[in-house]
């Protein structure tokens, strides 16, 4: 997960419950959400049932958690979004951010990929789809071409892509990051130059 100090890392709150989010994620990555009990979570934490319970009730709460603490950075940047002008350089700006953020919260969107039944039944299935909505007001121009709007959709699904499919292609993960991103950034470009009429 890189350096402690990074930013995900010192916005997560309290390291006891950061340290059951990260073991949890783990688990459910190896052997499945509905396999994985919170005792098995809590004995490989070497903490108590109780401990754990602190922090805790059910594993949909651990779940519902980490996708509020992963995907704040997605919310910020909506907001962030939604107070600029729709310029080309913040929709460039935006991708930028937007990869990152993607790139920090990927853990947990392995998850989802891998339980998307449970991820269907738990309430953040839901606030995934707002999420989405909402970076796909902020990126784009709602006057524009239909095929430039379907270009600035086309740049978020390249990121989301970029997360899963291109894991089977061969290379660096941040090298991977840089190229996914250098196509969606000339996807919102192409759209963005493209509603300009003459």
């Amino acid at each position: 997960m890189g350096g402690t100090m990074d930013g995900t890392k010192q916005r997560r709150r309290g390291d006891t419950r950061q340290r059951i989010q990260d073991v949890a994620l783990e688990l459910f990555a190896e052997q499945g959400y509905e396999k994985t009990s919170l005792r098995e979570i809590a004995e490989r934490l070497g903490v108590t049932k109780a401990a754990l319970y602190y922090h805790f009730k059910t594993k949909e709460e651990i779940i519902v958690s980490l996708f509020e603490d992963l995907t704040k950075p997605i919310e910020d940047l909506i907001e962030w979004g939604r107070q600029q002008p729709h310029t080309l350089e913040t929709k460039q700006e935006i991708v930028r951010r937007y990869s990152q953020a993607l790139s920090e919260a990927s853990p947990l969107f392995q998850f989802m990929q891998e339980n998307q039944a449970t991820v269907r039944e738990l309430s953040i299935g839901e606030m995934f789809k707002s999420r989405m909505m909402g970076m796909r007001d902020i990126v784009i121009d709602p006057d524009a071409e239909l095929v430039d709007q379907v270009r600035c959709i086309s740049a978020l699904f390249t990121m989301h892509a970029g997360m899963f499919v291109l894991r089977e292609l061969e290379g660096d993960p941040e090298d991977k990051r840089k190229a996914v991103l250098e196509v969606a950034i000339d996807l919102v470009t192409q759209a963005h130059t493209g509603t300009r009429k003459s």
